[in-house]
């Protein structure tokens, strides 16, 4: 059976900071798992050696470099809703972990070393084992680019690029992208960014809203709960738009 594909994309608040504090000079997970972040062998992710094995946060240890420390992200919150809505009962969602913590968006421009490791694993997630189709993009970023004028200026026109490439070199014009627009950033230009995410305007581009949602001490991160919540306000996105509007019969399945 093939896996159903989901790619996590974007910087650290897509990688999962939940859970992560400062100890003594070091970023720590607390190892806090939630019940709706629990393994299951329904889901799937591929790692850092493009291998398939059952998921678990943290879904980006091995993806991200050994001097950042990941915790709890949306990403299996998202799966176990998805599946639970769904009533997948077969190994059936396959998780891709692209995400780097501290990345601007002209870092994920169309050629650039994160844009061709991300279609490189998306590619590679529909060839092994049993196969996959990619069902949808998750994509959590842009905090970064609240730092620079001219940066949150031009964001609306980098994402669209940005989600037009992707398109198109994966070969799937109507590719489901299901962004978030920022809970955290500078306050200077928070909302520039936030204004072209909320305004953009694409076939197919869904943006589900972050803001308010309880944040670390650190005032950027999302806490645990947090990214609990927003895992499942991205399923419910993606069920709603994409699995309810395309079923005749009004009874979404991905099995």
């Amino acid at each position: 059976m093939k896996k159903q594909v989901f790619i996590l994309a974007g910087q650290s608040n897509m990688s999962g900071r939940g859970g992560v504090q400062w100890y003594h000079g070091l970023y720590l997970w607390d190892d806090v798992v939630p019940d709706e972040c629990a393994a299951s062998p329904s889901i799937l992710r591929l790692s850092v050696d493009l291998n398939w094995e059952e998921a678990r946060d943290p879904l980006h240890i091995d993806i991200e470099s050994k001097s950042k420390t990941c915790g709890v992200g949306p990403g299996m919150s998202f799966a176990n809703h998805v599946l639970k809505e769904t009533g997948c009962t077969s190994p059936n969602i396959g998780l891709v972990p692209c995400a780097i913590g501290d990345t601007a968006i002209k870092e994920w421009e169309k050629g650039s070393k994160l844009y061709n490791q991300m279609v490189q694993r998306t590619k590679a997630a529909t060839e092994i084992g049993d196969g996959g189709e990619i069902k949808a993009i998750l994509w959590y970023q842009g905090e970064s680019d609240t730092d620079s004028d001219h940066a949150s200026e031009v964001y609306g026109e980098n994402l669209k690029n940005f989600i037009e490439d992707v398109r198109l070199d994966l070969g799937l014009p109507n590719l489901p992208f299901i962004q978030v627009a920022l809970a955290s950033g500078s306050e200077r230009n928070i909302e520039k960014v936030r204004k072209a995410q909320l305004g953009l305007k694409l076939p197919n581009l869904v943006c589900v809203d972050a803001m308010g949602l309880p944040l670390n001490s650190d005032d950027l991160h999302l806490t645990t709960q947090a990214q609990v919540k927003l895992g499942k306000m991205l399923a419910e996105a993606y069920i709603t738009q994409f699995l309810v509007q395309s079923s005749a019969d009004n009874e979404p399945k991905i099995c």
